[in-house]
């Protein structure tokens, strides 16, 4: 979908990188080698978006760090067209609304990294059909064309698991 748009596979890889998780730092190498890019190509695409003002670059020793520029005025409608794009607006909403007593949703693992690995892991907290959420996770993974984890805990058990897992937890949803 965004690649009409947006002719350089670089440049849509990079701000579903930075836009999924608009916390993520990153250096130009550790995105070349991720991406399986030219370091040229990768720092290119860099560029044009820290030109244009939705990355920002800070020099740390002899290297850059680039991360999302969250006081761009684009900054919201990107982050939710990187979402949409994705598919993940969509299915948490969907699942959540038929799931009952769902307090908040967190997106963790590759997605919450910024990384489009092809699945997509979710904590969800609150009381939940195990069985039903099953049904719907499947039909949901339809939907996005990519597997779909989950973990359902109470928020004991959420606060636990953050203090054993130094990674970044996203919210995607909440109750509140």
């Amino acid at each position: 979908m965004l690649d009409a748009l947006i002719t350089s596979k670089t440049r849509i890889r990079l701000l579903v990188k930075f836009f999924l998780n608009p916390t993520m730092k990153a250096y130009l190498r550790q995105l070349a080698k991720e991406f399986g890019e030219s370091t040229n190509a990768v720092r290119v695409e860099l560029n044009r978006l820290t030109e244009a003002g939705i990355l920002e670059s800070e020099a740390v020793g002899n290297m850059v760090k680039y991360k999302a520029k969250q006081s761009h005025p684009l900054f919201p409608e990107i982050r939710s067209i990187v979402s949409k794009m994705t598919g993940l607006d969509s299915i948490i909403e969907w699942v959540i609304q038929r799931l009952g007593d769902v307090e908040n949703a967190y997106l963790i693992g590759d997605y919450a990294k910024g990384q489009d690995s092809g699945i997509i892991d979710v904590i969800l907290v609150g009381k939940v059909d195990k069985a039903y959420l099953t049904e719907l996770i499947e039909k949901a993974e339809v939907l996005v064309q990519r597997k779909i984890r989950y973990l359902v805990m109470n928020q004991v058990e959420l606060d636990q698991y953050k203090e054993r897992h130094k990674e970044p937890i996203l919210l995607l949803w909440s109750k509140i």
